[in-house]
């Protein structure tokens, strides 16, 4: 694997870990942090400056949808790794 790949799933993981303390703290809600993740996708969606690809704005979006989705599994009180996540992300398209 690309160590660049193995470098972003280990900073995906840890802005995970990072948003479970802040929700814990109680510094912002599981719903804030959300709302900040929908607002850096619907950025880099409306982002016409760039024409990207498909697949480039997939890969674009694939660590704030993983980000949704552990934020989504700590509100329930689930976790899951890395590898659950990104089949997750695949699915959704």
């Amino acid at each position: 694997m690309n160590t660049a790949n193995l470098q972003l799933k280990g900073l995906i993981m840890a802005m995970a870990s990072i948003c479970d303390a802040i929700v814990e703290k109680e510094l912002l809600t599981r719903a804030e942090i959300d709302a900040a993740l929908s607002n850096a996708q619907k950025a880099v969606e409306e982002d016409d400056d760039h024409e990207l690809s498909g697949a480039n704005l997939a890969a674009i979006l694939f660590p704030i949808r993983v980000l949704k989705l552990a934020g989504d599994a700590g509100r329930k009180g689930e976790g899951a790794t890395f590898s659950d996540y990104a089949k997750l992300v695949g699915k959704l398209g």
